[in-house]
């Protein structure tokens, strides 16, 4: 047998995020960051803010790491996985770069990394890959070693992702008036995005309609619908919708909005709502505004009772997924065959981004893919 530890060649894991502001003076700032090189004037940046100054102008997301951070830790140490984690953003402190940086003098060279969007799309995936270059250029350039980075495949029908979802599911109908909650519908949100973006998701093969991005969100509503009425006897009306536009109206998005889905089944009849956020990690701020504050206004103001469920957060069958993952890459690295766990009908998704995948506008270096510079 070999002596090698069973996460090798991998010696750190990166817990990438988006990142959010830990106060008012920070919003406009982060926004900045986000925005950078779309020319949006910082009048518009602080109108735009009002989401945040909601709420103190702190977002939900760092602390929601931090929970992430400390549960993959605690897994990580009990199941004898001596892997340190890191963590860092793409738009606010900690930044990737300085984490980079800090992995690297560390003496870290193989980097795997997590990011904090389960499925395939230019701003979940390749936008994040992009982001990775450039910390590593930068790196490059001041002379520093340049880590292998690799990243984890599409987690959004691993076992470990979907299953606490079916349960905040069930948590949520219990919430409901009980005279509604036997034909309750189910609406299962995700982030909208451009549709000529969902329409080239995932590997070129696959794009159209709505690529993988659109298919893989179904996948995952239909298996917690399924499992959702295996548990309750209860065959509910369903559907994927939308969250969380910021585009100009002339171009096309996904829809419909969760808003106006309220009102269509509402207009049908339907006697109550369960809004599933399957596109999200955590409760961050378009969980906490969209959902909780501007779909729940709607929600009132039409008399249609609804519930929220949970998302997965730091959930410990999601921290035990992501050690699987891990081990299960590693393996693989080793060329190996490992058992690759998924739900649902789309099978796991691929280890390495393949060129064309969830192509850019305009073209830009992106790591741990088959195109990335750094392989």
């Amino acid at each position: 047998m070999s002596d090698q530890p069973a996460h090798a060649p991998y010696d750190a894991l990166l817990l990438l995020s988006f990142g959010g502001p830990e106060g008012p003076d920070d919003v406009v700032p982060f926004l900045e960051n986000v925005t950078r090189g779309r020319g949006i004037p910082r009048e518009r940046l602080k109108e735009v803010g009002q989401h945040y100054f909601l709420f103190g102008g702190v977002s939900p997301i760092n602390d929601q790491n931090r929970e992430l951070l400390r549960a993959l830790r605690e897994e990580f140490a009990a199941s004898g996985v001596d892997l340190p984690v890191y963590w860092g953003n793409r738009n606010w402190a900690p930044y990737l770069t300085d984490t980079l940086r800090e992995l690297v003098r560390d003496g870290h060279r193989r980097v795997l990394t997590l990011a904090t969007s389960a499925y395939a799309s230019y701003s979940g995936c390749r936008q994040y890959r992009e982001n990775l270059a450039d910390a590593l250029a930068a790196l490059e350039a001041e002379g520093l070693p340049v880590p292998r980075v690799d990243k984890l495949r599409h987690y959004f029908n691993h076992p470990g992702f979907v299953r606490p979802m079916i349960d905040a599911t069930l948590a949520a109908l219990a919430e409901l008036p009980e005279e509604a909650r036997a034909a309750a519908h189910l609406a299962f949100t995700t982030h909208s995005i451009p549709t000529a973006a969902a329409d080239t998701s995932g590997p070129a093969e696959g794009h159209g309609d709505g690529g993988a991005y659109v298919a893989q969100h179904l996948d995952v509503a239909r298996t917690i619908a399924d499992a959702v009425r295996e548990e309750t006897g209860t065959d509910r009306p369903w559907r994927l919708v939308y969250q969380s536009r910021s585009g100009a109206p002339h171009i096309p998005w996904l829809e419909p909005d969760i808003c106006d889905h309220l009102e269509a089944v509402h207009a049908e009849g339907a006697p109550a709502v369960v809004m599933v956020p399957i596109g999200f990690v955590s409760d961050h701020m378009e969980v906490k505004y969209d959902l909780d504050t501007e779909a729940k206004a709607k929600a009132v103001e039409l008399g249609l009772p609804v519930a929220r469920a949970a998302t997965v957060g730091a959930d410990p069958r999601f921290a035990a997924a992501v050690r699987e993952l891990v081990l299960e890459r590693a393996a693989t690295e080793r060329a190996e065959r490992p058992e690759r766990c998924a739900l649902g009908a789309l099978g796991p998704s691929h280890d390495l981004c393949p060129v064309g995948c969830c192509p850019a506008r305009a073209p830009r270096p992106a790591a741990a893919g088959a195109d990335s510079p750094y392989a």
